[in-house]
């Protein structure tokens, strides 16, 4: 008996020791806040202890602790952390988890001036593609890649690293606004995009957000197709960085690394990301390399002051693609270059002793200081002031008989300065007021000179302005972007071919009224602007060693943009959007071509009209959310511009200058987001567009003089369809995490009535493209490390185009089929000029973030 009884004494001492022990018990459930959908995989620690356990495939976790009250953290990568408060045995239910890159969570600086669709209540046609996305899917690939899964949008790889093109409602890149934190950088003199420019970007990016049509935009941007704007990070909530390694096809590699103090207790912030990177190309002879490098310094004094200064730039070379037949690709392969030369005794040679037909070596930093005031709780002013001191050139050889003589340097430099500021007041309880304005000052420097000799040591030349004959006896750039950007030729006398400078200055106001009242919002937009132009000919000029100013060309311009908004109930909303631009024409429209000194084209060309009318339909939901949008945009009285012949002065140079055209885009989009269950996601989109030009145009045909050599022609373009783009796009997403932190996901595009580009007409219409559908997968791993488990170890391996499908991603040209069956492909004749889409490609990346 005594021993059962002491048997039982220890028992009931053991039992208290091990209640005492575990003293809480702690449960609840992980939720993704955005989706509201379980989050598997999330950590919960117990604050101060190594005592943790991760969520379930539903979301939910049981936690022990020793003590009777204290605090979890719950943290999951890609999400913020949160920490809560737990006293005994406590059931904390639902715990929302937002990811922090959201662009609620994120510090967005300049944030007047950015204009964001969640800034505005009245709902435009929009995509946003956020941090995780990007940095999974980026890969080796410039911003269009990643953009190519949104409604209407519709990527160009090209040939060389960095020469991709987008195209947005059927809209080419020079006729879609791109804005980085809130400052343009299209080209001001013809609003073309270099991406080799900004390959950098993506590393930094927190968002991207493709607004299509009409956009949030209040500035009076080159907006016809739609804006994007890319939002890199400035200043980050938290301390941590990252570095990354990634390799791909034709020896790709690229080292990446990122720190960032995050907003410190004295109110500074640094941010610092530098990469390198190089390859040999998917086409044949298009080796590259560069540099990305991107600072940012921030402070924040107080609650109404924030500061940030940020500078980035990728200075880079990269050879060049020559184009060719169709029928060329078709016996070479689709990595044909038809562009490169052999047997050269040179130190830049390429693969077998081939000198590269062309190559591009840019340095195009951009810099810019923000500013954030809170004036009080009604009203705040945001600024930006930017600039950039660009040097880059096109080095192409030139050859004599089968050897390369020297590279010929075609120099675009800029001198490139801006303000942006806005200032914005909640005026009452309904209406929000925005007034700001707008300011660019931009100087292009454009010649010609020797970028390398390579198997001479002078090359002559003649020139007006140096008086008559002249030798070259100094070599400018080499390879190297950074000898372009401190190594420039400044002695027009070691220029040739041509030398002149442009001089556009932009000028412009704007402004916003919303309204929000209830279920119902609508807003008003409206700019002006004034646009002036001066081109200064140096080579050209009737008087030796004299400059010559052009005439001064001054053009206004103006927008108007008006909507409205009604949500219906918490999971359905209606809107409609519509616009009128009055937009200047480009610089490059204005004169007869940039040979022949500052002869402006007569009569002058007039400001384009752009009519866009938008109407959408909004479905948000915890399984299933959808957006409806349909379209239709009239471009009225735009020029087309064409040349033929050679340069060098061949007296069969004609450029063909085409006004008053029309075109009609009208379409219909829509977007899917499901989530079929807690571990699966599948989202779709369907693109359907209707793009012709309509009317006629009237057709000059000019000499190298600028004179007029044949009479006007109309120009018959009435039904005539659209080429460059797919005008019906489909595509179906999935994302499967079969394990935690361990998914597949997949991507499959469609894409059907595409045309070809380059001078149609009714009588020779474009031809009708083979259509084609591709099929890319990824997989991704992320591994948690560290005592808290915040750090991680992710892997990622990208494949594009898995099936290795062929097919003709852009054709300029419009020769009809061959009666000959040999001598046509898919339907197309192969006498086009054409290039092939990139067939299977891959890259795989190991980034540790901490």
């Amino acid at each position: 008996m005594k021993k059962i009884t002491q048997f039982f004494l220890v028992a009931v001492v053991m039992l208290f020791a091990t209640a005492s022990m575990a003293q809480s018990t702690i449960k609840g459930t992980i939720i993704d806040a955005e989706i509201k959908a379980p989050l598997p995989g999330a950590n919960i620690i117990v604050k101060g202890t190594t005592n943790g356990v991760s969520s379930d495939f539903d979301g939910n976790f049981i936690i022990e602790s020793d003590k009777t009250s204290g605090q979890i953290v719950i943290s999951y990568v890609g999400y913020e952390t949160v920490t809560l408060t737990f006293s005994g045995t406590t059931d904390l239910g639902k715990i929302n988890l937002s990811t922090d890159n959201t662009l609620e969570e994120i510090v967005i600086t300049g944030s007047g001036v950015i204009d964001l669709a969640e800034d505005r209540k009245t709902p435009i046609a929009v995509s946003t593609i956020k941090a995780n996305e990007i940095r999974e899917k980026a890969g080796n690939w410039d911003l269009p890649e990643i953009l190519k899964s949104t409604p209407s949008v519709q990527n160009i790889k090209g040939g060389g690293f960095g020469d991709g093109q987008m195209f947005l409602r059927g809209f080419d890149q020079t006729n879609t606004a791109f804005m980085l934190n809130g400052q343009p950088i299209n080209s001001p003199e013809d609003g073309r995009m270099f991406w080799s420019n900004w390959s950098g970007v993506l590393d930094v990016a927190n968002a991207v957000q493709v607004q299509r049509g009409l956009g949030s935009s209040k500035l009076a941007i080159s907006s016809v197709g739609g804006t994007v704007n890319i939002v890199t990070k400035t200043v980050d909530r938290k301390q941590g960085g990252f570095v990354q390694q990634m390799i791909g096809n034709d020896n790709y590699i690229k080292s990446t690394a990122y720190y960032s103090t995050g907003l410190m207790e004295n109110g500074w912030a640094f941010s610092g990301m530098l990469g390198h990177w190089q390859g040999d190309g998917y086409v044949d002879y298009t080796d590259g390399q560069g540099q990305t490098y991107f600072l940012s310094f921030g402070y924040k004094p107080n609650e109404n002051h924030l500061l940030n200064f940020l500078i980035t730039g990728a200075p880079q070379w990269h050879a060049a693609a020559g184009s060719g037949s169709i029928q060329e690709f078709l016996d070479n392969g689709r990595r044909y270059n038809s562009w490169n030369f052999a047997n050269v005794d040179s130190p830049n040679l390429l693969h077998g002793g081939r000198y590269p037909g062309g190559r591009n070596v840019y340095h195009k930093p951009v810099a810019n200081l923000s500013w954030d005031f809170n004036i009080n709780e009604n009203s705040s002013l945001s600024t930006i002031l930017y600039g950039s001191v660009g040097r880059g050139t096109f080095a192409q050889a030139r050859t004599s008989g089968s050897n390369v003589t020297y590279a010929r340097g075609s120099n675009n430099n800029h001198n490139w300065y801006g303000l942006v500021t806005n200032y914005e007041n909640q005026i009452s309880e309904h209406f929000n007021f925005n007034l700001g304005a707008d300011i660019r000052l931009y100087n292009g420097i454009h010649f010609r000179s020797v970028n390398e000799f390579i198997t001479v040591d002078a090359v002559n030349a003649f020139s007006n302005y140096n008086g008559g004959a002249y030798q070259l006896t100094n070599a400018f750039g080499g390879i190297n972007p950074w000898n372009v950007t401190f190594n420039t030729n400044d002695d027009h006398g070691e220029r040739f071919g041509y030398d002149y400078e442009e001089d556009i200055n932009y000028y412009g106001v704007f402004g916003q009224l919303e309204y929000e009242n209830n279920n119902f919002t609508a807003f008003f937009q409206g700019s002006v602007s004034s646009q002036s132009h001066v081109r200064t000919e140096y080579l050209n000029a009737q008087n030796e060693g004299v400059s010559e100013e052009s005439e001064k060309v001054n053009n206004p311009g103006f927008n108007v943009k008006a909507g409205g908004a009604y949500t219906i109930s918490e999971l359905h909303k209606v809107f409609v959007n519509l616009g009128y631009y009055s937009r200047q024409p480009f610089h490059s429209d204005l004169f007869i071509s940039d040979r022949n000194g500052n002869e402006l084209i007569e009569p002058a060309v007039e400001n384009q009209k752009i009519t866009g009318i938008e109407a959408g339909y909004q479905l948000g939901g915890t399984a299933v959310s959808a957006n409806l949008n349909v379209y239709y945009t009239i471009w009225d009285n735009r020029t087309l511009l064409d040349t033929n012949g050679e340069d060098q002065g061949d007296p069969a140079f004609r450029l063909f200058q085409t006004q008053g055209v029309k075109q009609i885009h009208s379409g219909v989009e829509l977007e899917i987001f499901t989530r079929p269950s807690d571990n699966l996601k599948l989202n779709g989109f369907l693109s359907i567009g209707d793009w012709k030009f309509d009317g006629v145009g009237i057709q000059r045909t000019f000499d190298e003089a600028g004179n007029i050599t044949d009479p006007e022609t109309e120009v018959n373009l009435d039904g005539v369809e659209v080429g460059g783009a797919a005008q019906f796009t489909a595509g179906l997403f999935a994302d499967y995490m079969f394990l935690p932190r361990f998914s597949v996901d997949g991507t499959w595009n469609i894409y059907n009535n595409l045309y070809s580009q380059g001078q149609t007409t009714v009588e020779s219409p474009p031809i009708k493209l083979p259509n084609y559908n591709t099929m890319d997968i990824g997989l991704s791993y992320k591994m948690l490390l560290g005592e808290n488990r915040q750090n991680s170890l992710q892997f990622r391996v990208n494949i594009n185009n898995l099936f290795d499908e062929v097919y003709l991603e852009s054709v300029s040209g419009n020769t009809p089929l061959s009666s000959n069956p040999t001598e046509n492909w898919k339907g197309v004749n192969t006498s086009n000029t054409g290039r092939f889409g990139y067939g299977r490609t891959w890259n795989a990346s190991l980034r540790y973030s901490f």
